[in-house]
């Protein structure tokens, strides 16, 4: 037990180390909760995205992918094409994915051909190309936009006409493009969209001659009818119009649905129970676990009456779609890694001696792997920009690869092991450090600078402290694949 508790203890220490960092500096700081816990929704809503990007290259075994700041240049100069030409809104931000995409792609490609030649090197790799790119990047914004390629825009291109200007304001075009697409039409894409993925579905097993179950695919198409029906209705009508929802709306849906899916589950494991059925084992549904769950939900909103959490609940608002996508991407990451592509970058980077004897394609998942982070990384750059309104042309990406990686790793990620959970802790507790540092540098000193500089610090800190130990545990790793086979002779 010692021992569990001394290794749980051990290779959780930043993640302790840095929860104690931001309860002291969050004392400190002196700012109420309201700032705080507002601040940090509108920083996760921002940098979330980005930094679950980086899980699929750690799983695949390409180590902390410093190369995703190609990607967020592949935003970038997306973003600057559709700025150029004019598009606005929600239109003009999903034109602009569509437009980042196959740059994203092409850019993934090309760095994941480079690192099947750097096996082992991945990280430094990424680090220099992605020094190299921003040395093409400016290029490109310096002297061919303007210079080669002509173009007429004043309140983009500095005024000798060659090169674009330091800052791009995008109040005019995306910004908050996708932080204010209302509730309710995200309902009504959401009925349709089902309602299309019932039908191919259905025309799917008919073709493959399978038996269909209608019994089931009608039951959720009047289930998705009857909950677009209800949009209709006044009350409900009028909340969905919103574009943000509180964090007591949350919180109090979340305690309802916690509630409402363990009853389902209890009466559809009755109801099994009742016909005999096979599927009415244990395993099927777990009465104490449910229980469990319909406790803590039945405390987490008595804790909404406690007039301290009240009053930060009825301050913070949630941009919903953006919160969705970030949503989306971790059940994304998830399912990819119950695909056969999936274990097949599990494998990868578990060992790729074993992958390649397994029959796996080694270089091609790799590259697979790249594209993937690449793309979620310019999405997750886009989504970070329109949330801003302005784009640093020069710097905007430069730090993007060191601030998602602290982020990832100050939730007790590794080089070889990252989930969603890590992410999402880790980006909690780095951006409150960063929220509160400069203004308990201020309190403490009297000069927030110190706190801007401790933040930084803390930051590179984080990363060399997690290579450190990649670095540390890596001899290991040759005797132990030694020792392997060496009882594989033996036997």
């Amino acid at each position: 037990m010692n021992k569990k508790v001394t290794d749980f203890l051990f290779h959780n220490m930043v993640v302790f180390l840095f929860l104690i960092l931001c309860v002291l500096a969050t004392y400190f700081s002196k700012q109420p909760l309201t700032f705080v816990v507002s601040e940090l929704f509108t920083r996760i809503a921002r940098n979330s995205f980005i930094v679950l990007s980086l899980i699929i290259p750690v799983i695949a075994g390409m180590g902390l992918n410093f190369g995703i700041v190609i990607g967020a240049m592949a935003a970038q100069l997306a973003i600057f094409l559709t700025t150029y030409w004019g598009l606005t809104g929600i239109s003009g931000f999903l034109l602009t994915v569509v437009l980042a995409t196959p740059f994203a792609v092409f850019f993934g490609f090309l760095v994941g051909k480079l690192f099947n030649y750097m096996k082992g090197n991945e990280m430094i790799g990424g680090l220099v190309l992605g020094y190299f790119a921003d040395g093409i990047y400016q290029l490109v914004f310096l002297f061919i936009f303007g210079g080669v390629i002509k173009m007429n825009n004043s309140t983009l291109m500095i005024p000798t006409g060659i090169g674009v200007k330091n800052t791009i304001d995008l109040k005019d075009t995306v910004k908050y493009a996708l932080d204010t697409i209302p509730m309710l039409t995200i309902v009504e894409l959401g009925f349709y969209l089902m309602l299309i993925i019932m039908a191919c579905s259905v025309i799917v097993k008919l073709a493959k001659k399978q038996t269909v179950d209608w019994k089931s695919v009608g039951a959720r198409a009047v289930a998705a009818v009857v909950i677009y029906a209800l949009t209709y209705i006044g009350p409900v009508e009028r909340f969905l119009a919103a574009d943000r929802l509180l964090l007591l709306s949350a919180v109090e849906l979340g305690c309802l649905g916690t509630v409402l899916w363990q009853l389902y589950g209890f009466v559809k494991w009755k109801l099994q129970a009742k016909k005999g059925g096979e599927e009415a084992g244990p395993g099927t549904f777990k009465p104490l676990k449910a229980g469990v769950n319909v406790i803590l939900a039945a405390v987490v909103y008595a804790l909404t009456y406690v007039p301290t959490i009240y009053n930060v609940l009825i301050v913070v608002k949630l941009p919903v779609m953006t919160y969705l996508c970030i949503g989306a991407l971790c059940i994304f990451n998830n399912i990819l890694m119950k695909t056969r592509l999936g274990q097949n970058m599990r494998t990868v980077g578990q060992s790729r001696v074993v992958a390649n004897a397994a029959g796996i394609d080694v270089d091609k998942t790799r590259i697979i792997a790249m594209i993937f982070s690449t793309v979620l990384a310019s999405w997750g750059q886009l989504i970070f920009l329109q949330n801003v309104g302005t784009i640093s042309t020069y710097g905007a990406h430069t730090q993007v690869g060191q601030f998602a990686i602290a982020a990832l790793l100050v939730g007790g990620a590794s080089v070889q092991k990252a989930t969603n959970k890590q992410a999402l802790l880790g980006i909690v507790l780095f951006h409150t450090l960063f929220i509160v540092s400069p203004l308990a540098g201020k309190e403490l000193f009297g000069d927030p600078v110190i706190g801007e500089y401790f933040r930084v610090f803390v930051s590179y800190g984080v990363i060399a402290l997690a290579l450190a130990m990649h670095a540390w545990k890596k001899p290991d790793k040759p005797k132990a694949e030694a020792a392997g086979q060496g009882e594989a002779k033996a036997a």
